[in-house]
């Protein structure tokens, strides 16, 4: 959703004819002249408007760098972009016998096309966590509303149960017998009282060299406790946490319950209108920075030095330009990246809210590996919106249900299948469509060629997985951790969003 302020988007064609007339000198790369593209000279050129590009190329822009950010697509999000309902018919079902694109069936009443805002990968914002400091870091949180996600449930004993984060839910859950609320209730109180730089909170236990298996044992805590303080509350998505140490488990419960308790009802946030919302406001921030985004413009060639094989800029047809670096999605460098999975995600059109969760407009439920049958080696999560986060009409909800495809699923339908468990919580569904994406990754981390490639988006539902990624490119562009410690204050205040969101 744009509004007045938005930068428009600039067509390459028009650029380049632009700067024919107006520059004198053509760019010269390894000994060959191209019309600059743009400004032609850059520090850093960024390939792509998905959520993962504009992060960075808003932390670039906020550093100080000249940015080019670029898309192939005459729109924003690249495959985070939002959908309108003729947009969701068309891309995933099949067409007509003679071509025709798919679109929404009459007799399913949906309403206007253009009051569905679709988010391919939508995610929620914890309150408390990194990407609402990045957000505040570059300033793009000023540009948005966001409002308070209803809740966030665990999958267990065949129905979604509220995620209980401290020791007073603990002993109100349902989740749990009585004698577990007690072991339960002395872990949280254990948690929530650490503080790795104070031994009388360690109870005698080291953390750095416990694994997160064995402080389980050590309070006693069955397997269902296990599964939601794991998957639910640290947002693990598989359990190879267990091996690793206890001190990094006990730090993300610890964010989850801040988190929960900026607003005390959800530790989630979503922008109003989706997060199509987000590339639009990078696009902004990017302007007041001296940042150039083109939209419609192909990436055809990674110009590179002869003498150290480093990329030095883009080829765009017949214009160029230069950086030191070249930052982009998987998707424009098939020769550096690996399918290491694939992801299936089912969005889903309801008539109301799911069954069991309190009537939620929005929420989240997480359904950890081990809770369903057959027991599976990664989460499923579900996504629920509605209208009140101005995505779709009112009574009708946006369902996500999503994970990662395992064993041989030879195709969309058999993949699909894996999503039943999920599925099996929202109740009547209208109608729905199926997406499979290959999991791409990096071959390599960018230091050598000056090539740094995102990963692809995975299934869960939260922007944590995200955030890692943004800051480990941040960390092999320039060798260092982002330093976003003089935001945390002003994060801790962001908590109901930029630009007057709201906070219920």
């Amino acid at each position: 959703m744009g509004e007045a302020g938005d930068p428009p988007p600039v067509a390459a064609a028009d650029v380049a004819d632009a700067l024919a007339d107006d520059l004198a000198t053509a760019l010269t790369v390894n000994g060959k002249s191209y019309k600059p593209l743009a400004d032609g000279t850059y520090d850093a050129i960024v390939l792509g408007t998905g959520l993962t590009e504009c992060v960075i190329s808003g932390i670039l822009s906020v550093a100080g760098l000249k940015v080019l950010h670029a898309d192939r697509n005459d729109y924003y999000g690249g495959a985070c972009a939002s959908l309108n309902l003729d947009q969701l018919y068309a891309q995933t079902k099949p067409a007509a016998a003679d071509g025709t694109p798919a679109s929404p069936p009459a007799e399913l009443d949906l309403g206007r096309a253009r009051d569905y805002l679709v988010d391919r990968v939508p995610k929620f914002i914890l309150a408390g966590g990194e990407f609402v400091r990045v957000l505040v870091h570059t300033g793009v949180a000023k540009y948005l509303d966001f409002k308070l996600v209803d809740g966030s449930f665990v999958f267990a004993s065949g129905r979604p149960h509220k995620v209980p984060a401290t020791p007073k839910e603990a002993m109100t859950s349902g989740l749990m017998s009585l004698f577990e609320k007690n072991r339960c209730r002395q872990f949280f109180s254990f948690v929530h009282a650490y503080e790795q730089s104070d031994p009388s909170t360690h109870g005698g236990l080291d953390l750095t060299t416990l694994p997160m298996s064995g402080l389980y044992s050590h309070f006693g805590l069955q397997a269902d406790t296990i599964a939601f303080v794991g998957h639910a509350l640290a947002l693990y998505r598989d359990d190879s946490y267990l091996s690793r140490p206890a001190v990094e488990t006990v730090v993300k419960v610890q964010l989850y319950a801040t988190s929960l308790a900026r607003h005390g009802r959800s530790p989630y946030l979503y922008p109003l209108y989706g997060l199509g919302e987000l590339p639009q406001a990078f696009a902004r921030l990017s302007a007041v920075h001296g940042g150039t985004y083109m939209l419609d413009t192909p990436m055809d060639e990674v110009l590179t030095d002869p003498a150290t094989g480093r990329a030095v800029g883009i080829r765009s047809g017949d214009a160029a330009a230069t950086a030191r670096y070249v930052v982009g999605d998987p998707s424009y460098f098939p020769d550096k990246v690996s399918v290491v999975g694939r992801t299936v995600r089912r969005y889903c059109l309801l008539g109301g809210p799911p069954p069991n969760t309190r009537g939620a407009t929005s929420c989240q439920i997480i359904l950890p590996a081990k809770s369903v049958t057959p027991p599976r080696a990664t989460d499923i999560y579900v996504l629920v919106l509605s209208d009140a986060h101005k995505v779709c009409p009112p009574g009708k909800y946006l369902a996500l249900v999503s994970t990662t495809v395992e064993g041989d699923a030879a195709d969309a339908e058999a993949a699909a299948a894996q999503l039943q468990p999920g599925m099996d919580l929202l109740g009547e569904v209208i109608d729905s469509f199926v997406v499979v994406d290959d999991a791409l990754a990096p071959n390599a981390d960018g230091t050598g060629d000056g090539v740094y490639v995102s990963r692809s988006y995975d299934a869960s539902t939260h922007f944590e997985s995200t955030v890692v990624d943004v800051l480990d490119m941040y960390k092999r562009m320039f060798g260092k951790e982002l330093d976003l410690s003089a935001t945390a204050a002003a994060a801790a205040g962001a908590g109901g969003g930029g630009g007057g969101g709201s906070g219920s």
